[in-house]
C-alpha cells in the first residue's frame, strides 16, 4: 500500500504558497467548479470555504 498525498491538502497548500509568493488569485490551474480549485482557494484565503466568517468580538 502506497502513501498518496490527499489532492485536496496538496491544492491548498499550493493556494497558500502562490499567496506567499505574491501570486494573484486568478493563477489558480486548476478548472472552474472542480473540488481542487475550490481547495486552492480556500488555502490561498487561508481558510476553509464552508466556514462562516468569525463574528465581531463585543467591546466591553
Amino acid at each position: 500500500m502506497t502513501d498518496r498525498p490527499d489532492p485536496k491538502t496538496d491544492a491548498s497548500a499550493e493556494g497558500a504558497r502562490a499567496r506567499a509568493h505574491g501570486r494573484p488569485k486568478d493563477s489558480c490551474p486548476y478548472p472552474a467548479e472542480s473540488p481542487e480549485r475550490r481547495s486552492w482557494f480556500e488555502g490561498y484565503d487561508g481558510l476553509p470555504a464552508d466556514r462562516a466568517p468569525d463574528l465581531p468580538l463585543e467591546n466591553g
